[in-house]
């Protein structure tokens, strides 16, 4: 079984055709075969960690969005709000205990796959201001190339 798995909050992955908001059927999304498009390795639809929590899948694709991502030293929290038109359309999460659960989550989601799995890190896009390639293509790089990642950001 492979399966698209992003964070219930990640909520800019529509340009990457991932809608966190459908809701699964549990039984054809794991049971179906592939060529019913109800199923996850007809990779139309994404589970969250809520639906795939305490299952095992052969094969995930973990979509990791800017809501968490390492700075080099430590964790930066983020949590999306506003608009298209908002300059800083993140902003940082102060509570201990939504900064656990961005955590948690992410935990879920990478201890699903048992053969193996991929991690998509959404590409940023210089027009939309909610995308920035300075947040979302440094995620997970050490400090020292954030900046030149950033520099070379389409």
């Amino acid at each position: 079984m492979v399966a698209a798995l992003p964070i219930a909050t990640f909520e800019r992955l529509k340009p990457h055709a991932i809608d966190i908001r459908v809701n699964i059927d549990p039984v054809h999304w794991f049971l179906s075969p592939a060529k019913d498009t109800r199923s996850s390795l007809y990779l139309e639809d994404a589970a969250t960690e809520f639906q795939v929590q305490g299952l095992e899948l052969d094969w995930t694709i973990v979509t990791w969005d800017a809501d968490l991502r390492w700075t080099g030293d430590d964790w930066s929290y983020q949590s999306f709000r506003g608009a298209q038109e908002a300059e800083n359309s993140r902003t940082d999460v102060k509570k201990p205990e939504r900064r656990q659960y961005l955590k948690n989550a992410s935990r879920v989601l990478l201890t699903r796959a048992r053969q193996g799995m991929v991690i998509f890190v959404p590409p940023g896009a210089k027009r939309d201001k909610t995308r920035s390639p300075e947040v979302t293509e440094c995620v997970g790089l050490p400090a020292k190339h954030q900046a030149t990642a950033a520099a070379n950001a389409v």
